[in-house]
C-alpha cells in the first residue's frame, strides 16, 4: 500500500515537472522573442555584404568596400557573414530578423537547460534565465556575437560534466567548440580559453595546499636521505634517527589528514576540491590551442585580439569603454545580490566558481561589453548560491516553490505575468523597421546612387552608418569595422580611425583632413560638429547638394 502511493506521487511529481518544463519553455521562447529587436545594428549591413563578396571572389583578405586602397581585411567572422548572407538572398531582412530570434531563443533555452543540469532546479533555471535574457537585452542583434553565447555557454557546461564524468563526448564537444568560434567569431577565440582558468587554478591551489599542509617535500627528502644511506650499507644511529623523524612525521600527517578531511566535507565559506579530470582537462586545453589553425584566417584567431589590444580602437568606442557603475542600476544589483550572499549568509562557494565569479567582474568592468558574458555564466553560479542558502536556512523553499509554480493555478499566474512582462519589452518594437531612417541615410544614399559618380567620388562619412552605406554599394572613408581602419590591421602608416575621431570631434581642422585624403564629397549628420563649422562659417568650398531632416551632403570645391 505504502509503495503503491510512493509510486504514485513518484508519477504525479514527474508529470508537474514535466508540464513545469513545457511551461517554461513557451515562456523563455516567448521573452527572448520580446527582446529581440527588430530594427539592425550597423555590423548587420556590412555582414551581409561581406557574406555576398566572400561568395563571389572568396576570402581575400582585402576589404573591397572602403576606397582607401590596398587596406588589409582579416574576416574575423567570415563563416558567420556567409550564412548571413546567404539567408538574406533567401528571403532578405525578414529572414535574418527570424534567425535572430531563433538564436535568441536558443540562448535563453540554452541557459535555461544548462541551469537545469548543472544545478538541478527547475524554477531557479527558469527564474535565473529570465534574470540573464534581461541583462542580456542590449546585446542580443544579428551579430556573430550571439552565436559565440551560446558556444561559450555550452564551453561551460562541457568542463563542468567531462570533470563530473570524464566522459569522451564532453572532450569532443570541448575540442569542436573553438573550431566553430575561430571561423564565426575569431575575435573571441582567447576568451574560450580564459573559461578553463578557474578550473585548473583551483586544482593547482589543492595540489599546492597538500605540498604544503601534509609536508610532502620534507618527505620525500627524508625517504631519499634513507635509502641513500641504505644502499651504502651504512646502518647507524643517523639513519635509525632518520627513520624515527620518518615516522613521527607520518603519524603527524595521518592525523592532519583526518582533521583536513572533516574540514573539507564542511568547510566555512570556500569549497575546494583536487578533482584527478582537471589533468585531462590540461591536455584538452592543449590540443584546442591548435584549433586556431583549422580556418583559412591563417593566425588571425591568435592575433586578432592581440592588435586590436594595441590600437586605438578600444579607446574610443563605447561598447570596449569600462564600465561605469554609477549608469548601470541592473549591474549594481545583481552585485549587491553576490555580496550579499557571499558576506551575510553561510553560503559555501566553489574555490572555481569564485575566480570564475572574480574573473568576470574584472573583465565587465574594464569593457562594458563583457557585461554579457557575465549574465550568461554568473547566474550559474547564483543558482548554485541561491539553493545552498535553501538548503542551510529552510530546507525545502525552493523546492515547495517549484511545486507550487508548476500547478494549474501556479502556471497561470506565471504565464500572465511572462505575457505583461514580455508585452512590455514588445510595445515598443510593433512599429520599428528593420532599417531605422533616422540613423541611417536611407533617402541620401538614394540620392547618391542617382546623382553621384562613385567612381570618381571619395566620400567623407561618419562611424555609425558607414556600414550601411557600403551595403548599397557606396565606398565609404570608415565602418564600425573599426580595426580595419587602424595601422595594425590595414598595414598603412596613416591611422584612419584616428583621424576620423579627431576630425569629427574637432580636435584637428576638417580641411586638413579632407586635404590629406583627397575628399570629394562630405555626408554627416545635420547635427555633427563638422557640418556645424561648415554652415556657421558659411565655408564656400562646400557646395550643399542634398538635405534631409537627418543627413546632408556636400561636395567640396577642390579648385
Amino acid at each position: 500500500m505504502k509503495k503503491d502511493k510512493l509510486n504514485k506521487r513518484t508519477v504525479k511529481d514527474k508529470s508537474l515537472e514535466i508540464r513545469f518544463i513545457i511551461i517554461a519553455v513557451i515562456l523563455i521562447s516567448i521573452f527572448c522573442i520580446a527582446l529581440t529587436p527588430v530594427t539592425f545594428q550597423n555590423d548587420t549591413y556590412y555582414t551581409i555584404k561581406i557574406g555576398e563578396h566572400i561568395v563571389e571572389y572568396g576570402i581575400d583578405m582585402q576589404d573591397p568596400f572602403s576606397w582607401h586602397e590596398n587596406l588589409g581585411y582579416t574576416y574575423p567572422h567570415w563563416l558567420y557573414d556567409l550564412l548571413t548572407y546567404l539567408i538574406y538572398s533567401i528571403s532578405g531582412f525578414t529572414g535574418i530578423y527570424i534567425t535572430t530570434c531563433i538564436l535568441s531563443v536558443i540562448l535563453g533555452l540554452s541557459i535555461f537547460f544548462v541551469n537545469r543540469k548543472l544545478v538541478k532546479n527547475d524554477f531557479m533555471s527558469f527564474i535565473v534565465t529570465i534574470g540573464a535574457m534581461y541583462l542580456l537585452k542590449p546585446y542580443i542583434a544579428a551579430r556573430a556575437q550571439l552565436v559565440t553565447f551560446i558556444l561559450f555557454l555550452f564551453t561551460v557546461y562541457f568542463i563542468e560534466c567531462f570533470l563530473s564524468t570524464k566522459k569522451i563526448r564532453y572532450a569532443v564537444g570541448l575540442v569542436i567548440i573553438p573550431i566553430l568560434i575561430a571561423n564565426l567569431h575569431s575575435a573571441v577565440f582567447p576568451f574560450y580559453f580564459v573559461l578553463y582558468l578557474p578550473y585548473i587554478a583551483e586544482y593547482l591551489i589543492a595540489c599546492i595546499s597538500e605540498i604544503v599542509i601534509y609536508k610532502k617535500i620534507k618527505i620525500f627528502n627524508l625517504i631519499r636521505k634513507i635509502k641513500k644511506l641504505e644502499n651504502k650499507n651504512i646502518n647507524n644511529e643517523k639513519l635509525e634517527n632518520l627513520k624515527k623523524q620518518l615516522n613521527e612525521l607520518e603519524i603527524k600527517i595521518d592525523k592532519v589528514k583526518v582533521k583536513r578531511t572533516k574540514e573539507l566535507k564542511s568547510p566555512y565559506k570556500i569549497k575546494m576540491e583536487k578533482n584527478k579530470n582537471v589533468k585531462w582537462l590540461i591536455l584538452i586545453l592543449v590540443i584546442c590551442i591548435f584549433t586556431g589553425l583549422l580556418t583559412p584566417l591563417g593566425t588571425t584567431p591568435y592575433t586578432y585580439l592581440f592588435k586590436t589590444m594595441q590600437g586605438n580602437t578600444t579607446q574610443n568606442i563605447n561598447e570596449h569603454l569600462p564600465m561605469t557603475l554609477a549608469t548601470d542600476t541592473d549591474i549594481i544589483c545583481t552585485l549587491i545580490i553576490f555580496l550579499a550572499i557571499l558576506i551575510f549568509t553561510k553560503a559555501e562557494i566553489r574555490l572555481c566558481d569564485l575566480f570564475m565569479l572574480g574573473g568576470l567582474c574584472y573583465l565587465m568592468l574594464a569593457s562594458r561589453r563583457q557585461v554579457s558574458m557575465f549574465a550568461i555564466i554568473a547566474c550559474i553560479i547564483l543558482n548554485r548560491l541561491v539553493l545552498e542558502i535553501d538548503r542551510i536556512y529552510t530546507g525545502n523553499t525552493i523546492k515547495e516553490a517549484s511545486k507550487a509554480m508548476a500547478s494549474k493555478v501556479g502556471l497561470i499566474l506565471t504565464t500572465i505575468i511572462m505575457l505583461i512582462l514580455s508585452m512590455y519589452f514588445a510595445k515598443d518594437k510593433f512599429d520599428d523597421k528593420f532599417i531605422d531612417e533616422d540613423q541611417y541615410p536611407v533617402k541620401a544614399c538614394d540620392f547618391i546612387l542617382e546623382n553621384v559618380d562613385l567612381g570618381q567620388a571619395k566620400f567623407y562619412n561618419e562611424y555609425n552608418y558607414g556600414s550601411y552605406m557600403l551595403f548599397r554599394g557606396i565606398p565609404v572613408f570608415i565602418d564600425s569595422r573599426a580595426d580595419l581602419y587602424s595601422p595594425e590591421f590595414s598595414g598603412k602608416k596613416d591611422d584612419i580611425f584616428m583621424d576620423f575621431i579627431n576630425t569629427s570631434s574637432i580636435n584637428d581642422f576638417y580641411e586638413d583632413t579632407f586635404e590629406k585624403y583627397g575628399i570629394t564629397h562630405v555626408i554627416c549628420f545635420r547635427t555633427s560638429k563638422v557640418n556645424m563649422l561648415i554652415t556657421k562659417t558659411h565655408d564656400e568650398n562646400y557646395n550643399k547638394l542634398y538635405e534631409d531632416n537627418r543627413f546632408i551632403i556636400y561636395e567640396r570645391v577642390t579648385e
